[in-house]
Parts: structure tokens; sequence; C-alpha cells
């Protein structure tokens, strides 16, 4: 009988930040690196999610679901206030004492809520989005860097949005602080792959984690309809459709893939307006 490949990600370890629900994009992506074979450490914040439109996940649930996935990859945990100025360094090193040692860094985490057009920014909101959506990313990768051994496998990944294909107008703080990650890439990736590491920036474009539906209360039935065709196969994006492009570019299959912004919208055409 022919042997089996062993799993890709056998052997590693990731840290997912943000997952906090089932309906999220790390949570997807969560259950894609388990399935391939690595051990996570997650992060969640149910506040954030309490105060949101589509409410809070049972962070018990999440991570029993996550554990029944492989009963022989481990999934640890920890809440964390990313927008803390300490909370990265706490979180990396509850993720190092753990396991012994990281490989891989997802951060999907983000502030939602609270934004609004350039009329309404205020310092506040400003230093509250690029608390969390950029100086808690960089401060995680910088703990992660200091803890790398070297050994293959070390990658970031980042996640942005599609501010830099089109407006945003209604999100000015959320805009500039997703933009702030996309612009310093190139330069965090350089210093990052002297040590082995590979960094790469995800834009999911729209992605459908319960706010575009009817029951998210965003957008009307007719609303969402118009939304559908701005996308070529007239569906929204899905959190699985984000996951598979982190699990390429967290395995050996993506390692000359450094420093990039991708685009991962499904052909999103902005330029079509909806009635």
């Amino acid at each position: 009988m022919a042997r089996q490949p062993s799993p890709p990600l056998i052997g590693r370890v990731a840290l997912v930040t943000g997952v906090s629900r089932r309906q999220g994009i790390a949570f997807a992506v969560t259950k894609r690196l388990l399935a391939m074979g690595a051990d996570v450490f997650v992060t969640h914040h149910r506040p954030h999610d309490e105060v949101q439109p589509w409410g809070a996940d049972d962070v018990d649930a999440v991570l029993a679901d996550l554990r029944g996935i492989d009963p022989n990859r481990r999934v640890e945990h920890l809440g964390a206030d990313l927008a803390h100025p300490a909370a990265p360094r706490r979180v990396v090193d509850a993720a190092s004492a753990a396991y012994g040692h990281l490989d891989i860094l997802v951060c999907v985490h983000a502030q939602s809520g609270g934004d609004g057009p350039l009329a309404d920014m205020t310092a506040a909101t400003l230093d509250q989005h690029y608390a969390v959506n950029t100086r808690s990313t960089i401060l995680l990768t910088r703990e992660l860097a200091a803890r790398h051994d070297g050994r293959p496998g070390g990658r970031v990944v980042w996640f942005t949005s599609g501010q830099q294909l089109g407006p945003m107008r209604d999100e000015i703080a959320y805009a500039a602080s997703k933009a702030a990650l996309a612009g310093v890439a190139a330069s965090v990736a350089d210093d990052l792959i002297d040590r082995g590491i590979l960094l790469n920036v995800i834009n999911p474009g729209p992605v459908d984690t319960g706010y575009l539906s009817p029951a998210g209360g965003f957008f009307t039935p007719e609303q969402l309809d118009g939304l559908r065709t701005m996308f070529p196969l007239r569906r929204f994006g899905e959190p699985d459709d984000v996951a598979r492009l982190v699990a390429f570019l967290v395995s050996d299959e993506g390692r000359w893939v450094v420093g990039q912004v991708l685009n991962s919208e499904g052909g999103f055409r902005r330029w079509v307006v909806p009635d």
C-alpha cells in the first residue's frame, strides 16, 4: 500500500487573531490550517462583537468546533483586546509558552463600527482604528519575528481592504488604518525575509460574514440583489474563499510570494452602480 503523504503543515504552529465567530474569516482560516496539520493558537475579543449588529458568538462553541476538526491537533486560545499596547506581546508570549515555538501569524482581527465620513472624523476614532488595525498588527509581527528560530515555514499574513482600488468614503478611519498596512508591507517583508519569514497581505474584498444577508440588518433584499450584480459570478465572497488563499501562502507552495498585496475579490466590479 502506498504511503499517504503527511499534511503540509505538520509540525508547524500558527497564531490566528480574531477567531470569535463561526461565520468569520478567521474561523475559516483556522479550520484550513488545522486540516493541513498545524497546531493553532487563536485570539478572540467577544466585547467587540457584542456591540456589532451581527452580535457575538459563543466562544466555547467556536473552540469546540475547531477542536473537532482533527483530534490530533491542538487548539489553544486567549481573549485579548488588541487595542491595548501590551496585548500583542502578551498574546505571542502565551502562544510561545503553549507550543514552544511559532511559525505562522495570520492577523485577521479588525476594528469594525464607530467609523464614518471625513466630516465625522475625530482623533479618538482615528486612534482607535489605528491601534487595533495597524499598530497591533505590526507589533504582533515584531513579537513573532523576535521569537522565530529560523526554521523553514516562517509566514506572516496581514489583511487590508480595497481602499487602494476604490473609494470607501463612509469608512475613513478603517480605510486609513488598513491602507497603512498595505503601504508598509514591502518594507516589513524586506526585513522579515532575512529572518526566514515571508510576509504577504490579502485584500479579501466583500465577504459575507453575516452582514451580506437580510438578517445582517445592513441591506434590504433588493439592495443585496443589486450588490450581487457587481460580482461576475453573482455571489458574494465566502470566508473559505479567503482561507484557501491563506492556506496557499503559508504552505510551501507559496514560498516564492513575498511582500505582495493580493486582491481576492472574485472580479468585484466597483464601477457597477446597483439600483
